[in-house]
């Protein structure tokens, strides 16, 4: 009983939902840039090598050995580059999108952070930590001219 008690409040923690989450739009993402990636940006790149796509591109290193009835006695051993490259294609198109994302988030916490921004509200705590600055820096300013005098 115990152990389920402790798996409960492992699941309902927020983290663990925040997890969840995310591995669900992840993977719904990763669905959008395998289709960007394999039917809008390979195709036109496939037109710069004569139609060929550079999926299907591969170094063959031994060919197959077809006998008489025309079945392969000896499979084809080949470097599959094509596929290499789709995924690091694939990793360059969720790098590029990810660095986005992060910035333009990185961007709107900073904007909410600025307690001098009125048109964004300012979360409580930065609110906070922001009057205890301003006090304290008054509080100098009162102690250095006190301390001259």
């Amino acid at each position: 009983m115990k152990l389920i008690k402790e798996f409960k409040e492992f699941a309902v923690k927020g983290n663990m939902m925040d997890m969840a989450i995310g591995i669900i739009i992840g993977a719904a993402f990763n669905k959008v840039i395998d289709v960007l990636a394999k039917q809008v940006i390979l195709p036109p790149l496939s037109l710069l090598t004569d139609g060929v796509n550079i999926g299907d591109r591969k170094l063959i290193l031994r060919d197959a050995v077809v006998d008489a009835a025309g079945t392969v006695t000896t499979a084809e051993v080949a470097v599959a580059y094509g596929k290499l490259s789709e995924v690091f294609l694939d990793f360059l198109i969720i790098g590029f999108t990810v660095f986005i994302i992060v910035k333009f988030m990185n961007k709107l916490r900073n904007k909410a952070q600025d307690t001098k921004d009125e048109t964004v509200v300012t979360p409580k705590d930065i609110q906070l930590l922001s009057d205890l600055k301003d006090l304290m820096e008054e509080q100098n300013k009162m102690l250095k001219a006190n301390s001259t005098n």
